[in-house]
């Protein structure tokens, strides 16, 4: 026997406006699962793309630094963890660097020293040197000029193996005078110009003079004076060390 269901126009209206909703809530959910995952699948190309662009942004091995400096760069009267060249070295690290920085820090030196040890405190398959010399130069009175004539043979032989070097400036004490003052402050400029170096202009900007960030002897930063030394010079190491890469892939 053959039933009929017979239903009402007003039932009918109703039943095919749920059936419509219902095929545009599933037509609604497949446009979506499908965006996202067209958006999931673009995040991971994205990823994938900026991997690979960080590995070939720099060199399999990592790129080698050498602090060639003096007490400043030594980290005199800190722990060595707490010297400028590891501080420096683990903040390019948290940033993405592959790179070691070394320690040719010694206390006491003047440019004619470092100039003197040059060899043996850079040595070979080094990529770049940050040239923190000077202060001592200054703070015992010796004539500018010698020490301008030290800093541009270093960079003069620097150069000459290819070498980059980042140069962190000093100022002069004014106690010594403007015109001593003069002579010395503009040795790190005019050697940078000269040389195509990269210019940190005073290592000790923002520490000098800042009894919170500074040893007793109110000349050698504290561990967290290095650390203000580091965060403020680490925007233009890494602008150094993109050089670095440019040359190697040149």
């Amino acid at each position: 026997m053959e039933i009929l269901l017979h239903l009402s126009p007003s039932k009918t209206a109703t039943r095919k406006r749920r059936m419509i909703a219902k095929t545009k809530i599933l037509r609604a959910l497949s446009y979506g699962s499908l965006a996202v995952c067209a958006q999931s699948l673009v995040a991971l190309l994205f990823l994938a793309f900026a991997c690979v662009s960080v590995s070939r942004a720099q060199p399999a091995r990592p790129i080698r630094l050498v602090a060639l400096g003096d007490s400043l760069t030594a980290g005199y009267g800190l722990p060595a963890k707490d010297a400028f060249p590891a501080v420096l070295q683990r903040a390019l690290r948290a940033a993405g660097w592959n790179v070691t920085v070394k320690n040719a820090g010694v206390s006491g030196d003047t440019a004619s020293d470092g100039l003197n040890r040059l060899d043996w405190s850079v040595g070979k398959n080094v990529d770049g040197v940050i040239l923190e010399l000077g202060a001592n130069d200054m703070l015992r009175g010796i004539d500018p000029a010698v020490t301008r004539a030290a800093l541009a043979t270093i960079l003069s032989r620097l150069t000459a193996r290819k070498i980059k070097v980042l140069i962190a400036g000093m100022k002069a004490d004014p106690a010594l005078g403007k015109a001593y003052g003069r002579s010395f402050q503009s040795i790190y400029p005019d050697l940078a110009k000269k040389y195509h170096a990269a210019l940190y202009p005073f290592f000790l900007d923002g520490v000098a003079g800042s009894p919170d960030l500074e040893l007793a002897d109110a000349m050698h930063p504290n561990a967290l004076g290095v650390r203000k030394i580091v965060t403020a010079m680490l925007p233009p190491v890494e602008g150094f060390l993109r050089t670095i890469v440019a040359q190697a892939k040149s």
